[in-house]
């Protein structure tokens, strides 16, 4: 049992100071405690502030080796690991378009790894079912219409890791996403050339979010509104952004929070330095690119897309912690995260004024070492 004295949290945006937040049993039990009960072990938090665990729904690897390129269960625990220790306590491993053969191989992986996983959520299968028009990066040879077989064979073999999907719904057959539906598998939509009315009925049609905003989709025309523009017409429709300054300018981005508030949370999109398989990133000043020099994944943690929005984007601290915690944990129905309150899981951070990473509370790890 753990009692984090002296230290502030949000609570419905409005903060929350001189507060104790006492845990046990992996769980937020008191956020309101005038006192701290004998046997537990205080950590005193000294005025900072505690934020929930960030989710990220689309990486592809951190701490040395790409997912698509090593395909195992050691991948995911090495990405568990070093994405606990920067502050990401939730993640969907992400693998872009890829080999059917690589797709099988990531999921044995990810049935392995489930059985230990602390973070680790699921896999996002990014991908093969895209627009080609609007690969970004992706390989072309892979990209392919889908069939309601070889996604069925597919996800009845994933027993349940995949959790995601990103597909472009105007080259899809309704039977295919409504199937995706049936399983309970998130639908994204992204790498699509999409017009207003198509991606307006694939968002009526269940598709509840969009991938990584203004990348790898039209551009805004304000004589032909597409896909962005359906977006932000849209009553619910979700969507992730990379807030690295690079995938999108900061100023774009403070346009979109600005439009879309609580429907917009962040990914990172991130990659790390590969040289084997179809998918080489290479860093290239602060952003991964291909060997062609497309631009590829970002080379930002999600605590850093949270300092960029404050320090950047014009967006309240309350409203960025948010994006990278309760929003993406809403989109997933991870009703347990997400959120500081009574019967959420004690997945917290200990941020410092300058919104540096001090400490981190895993549910089920009594404490982690304190970070430098």
């Amino acid at each position: 049992m753990i009692a984090i004295s002296n230290c502030s949290f949000f609570e419905s945006g409005s903060l929350r100071e001189n507060a104790t937040i006492l845990i046990s049993d992996g769980k937020i039990n008191s956020t309101t405690a005038q006192g701290i009960s004998e046997g537990y072990k205080v950590f005193d938090a000294q005025n900072a502030l505690i934020s929930p665990g960030f989710l990220d729904l689309q990486i592809y690897g951190f701490g040395g080796d790409l997912f698509s390129a090593y395909p195992t269960a050691d991948t995911l625990k090495q990405m568990d690991q070093y994405l606990i220790s920067k502050g990401t306590t939730g993640f969907l491993a992400c693998l872009a378009t890829n080999s059917l053969d690589v797709f099988y191989k990531a999921i044995d992986a990810a049935k392995l790894y489930r059985k230990e996983a602390v973070g680790f959520l699921g896999l996002h299968l990014e991908g093969p079912y895209l627009n080609v028009k609007r690969r970004g990066a992706h390989i072309t040879e892979f990209i392919k219409k889908a069939t309601l077989d070889e996604v069925k064979q597919l996800i009845e073999y994933a027993d349940g890791t995949v959790k995601m999907v990103t597909i472009a719904a105007e080259l899809q057959d309704d039977e295919v996403i409504q199937y995706f539906l049936d399983q309970n598998i998130v639908i994204s939509l992204g790498h699509s050339d999409a017009t207003f009315e198509e991606a307006t009925d694939a968002y009526n049609k269940g598709i509840t979010t969009t991938t990584h905003l203004f990348n790898a989709m039209p551009s805004i025309h304000h004589r032909a509104p597409n896909l962005p523009v359906a977006l932000f017409s849209h009553p619910t429709a979700m969507s992730s952004i990379i807030a690295d300054g690079l995938h999108v300018n900061f100023e774009v981005v403070k346009m979109a929070q600005k439009v879309l508030k609580d429907r917009l949370f962040l990914i990172t999109d991130a990659v790390t330095a590969c040289d084997i398989g179809p998918y080489q990133h290479r860093l290239s000043g602060d952003k991964f690119v291909m060997a062609d020099g497309t631009l590829s994944g970002s080379n930002i943690t999600l605590l850093q897309a949270v300092q960029n929005c404050v320090r950047y984007c014009d967006v309240e601290l309350s409203e960025a912690i948010n994006m990278a915690s309760k929003y993406p944990a809403r989109l997933m129905s991870l009703e347990n995260v997400g959120e500081i309150a009574v019967g959420k899981k004690a997945d917290l951070l200990v941020l410092s004024s300058e919104l540096a990473l001090q400490q981190v509370f895993v549910a089920g790890v009594e404490q982690l070492p304190r970070n430098n």
